[in-house]
């Protein structure tokens, strides 16, 4: 029987309509818990997408490892076989050395002087390393200073640290600076790191409040000091060559999407670090204060660090990383 006139028009303005345009769907994976500010920030980054794309372009989030450790996550994005990933910086810093220079021992003296830093010209620079690797750089949430755990003593002076072993990321100069402490330095994906310690495998860690508190180590820890060495990042990074794909409309509802879910992470962090230490605290670790007299003898035992990530990531943007970290402070 002949199409009637009236079914062929509806037809051709169904599909001329947006919403019969083919929807995306895309996956995000991050190693951090659940009860993570920056995994809940991605659920709102989720919600944000679906609605700034009108429907068009979705995304699956996977976080606590759903999808693998941080590396494995790092090198799927860059192979094309996930989307996008939300991971600590240092995870990236094999492939994009130039991030080192953001992660020097004691750089930064509080978080609005690392993100002044971060969010400026210096930022602009290291995002082009990124794209260079096929990798898009959308934004930097907080991971937060950096603290020592450990099963067998506190940590009062730089002694207490000579020979313990303590997981690091993979990350050069954070290697380097527990191994000019005296510590030995054991780089571990997180995935490995919880059954390390509660084998003996490792003594200790060093990680934010809130990692350690949401990933429990206070099961398998004793002693925490606030040795606060460095100030670390969360990359937020996508396939270069899928979000290139996209219609630009799209390329805008991602990028506006990611600014508000940093956003809302940034402000609860602030948060969650007091909160993170309270509970810590109350599950049985024991905490001990950083001395001036410590911290003063790790800045001078760790001064070093920095001749060779000029050597990695380059002497020019240490020194305008360095310029640039003055300037905010």
């Amino acid at each position: 029987m002949p199409f009637s006139r009236t079914f062929v028009l509806v037809t051709a303005l169904a599909l001329a309509s947006p919403f019969a345009t083919a929807q995306t769907k895309w996956r995000l994976a991050g190693n951090f818990a659940v009860e993570h500010t920056s995994s809940q920030a991605m659920v709102i980054f989720k919600d944000e997408l679906a609605a700034n794309s009108g429907g068009k372009l979705v995304v699956d989030v996977f976080p606590a490892m759903q999808l693998g450790g941080a590396q494995e996550n790092v090198q799927a994005v860059r192979a094309g076989t996930i989307q996008m990933v939300w991971v600590g910086m240092a995870f990236l810093t094999r492939t994009v050395p130039e991030l080192e220079a953001i992660s020097l021992p004691f750089q930064f003296t509080s978080r609005e002087q690392a993100f002044k830093v971060v969010d400026g010209p210096i930022g602009k620079i290291i995002d082009q390393k990124m794209a260079d690797k096929g990798l898009i750089s959308l934004g930097y949430m907080e991971l937060g200073a950096r603290h020592v755990t450990n099963s067998k003593r506190p940590i009062k002076t730089i002694d207490d640290l000579k020979g313990l072993k303590i997981r690091l990321q993979p990350n050069e100069t954070h290697l380097a600076t527990f191994r000019a402490l005296g510590a030995n330095a054991v780089a571990m994906d997180i995935k490995e790191l919880y059954s390390a310690m509660q084998q003996g495998v490792v003594d200790g860690q060093e990680n934010p409040y809130s990692i350690i508190y949401a990933s429990r180590y206070f099961e398998v820890q004793k002693y925490i000091t606030n040795t606060g060495h460095f100030f670390d990042f969360i990359s937020v990074i996508a396939n270069r060559k899928a979000l290139q794909a996209l219609p630009p409309a799209q390329q805008k509802a991602v990028r506006d999407a990611m600014d508000a879910a940093i956003r809302y992470q940034r402000e609860r962090a602030k948060l969650q670090e007091s909160d993170s230490i309270a509970e810590i605290q109350k599950r049985g670790m024991m905490y001990a204060q950083v001395t001036p007299e410590l911290t003063d003898a790790m800045r001078k035992a760790t001064s070093g660090v920095v001749e060779d990530v000029k050597k990695r990531a380059g002497a020019d943007l240490v020194a305008r990383v360095q310029a640039e970290t003055a300037k905010a402070k």
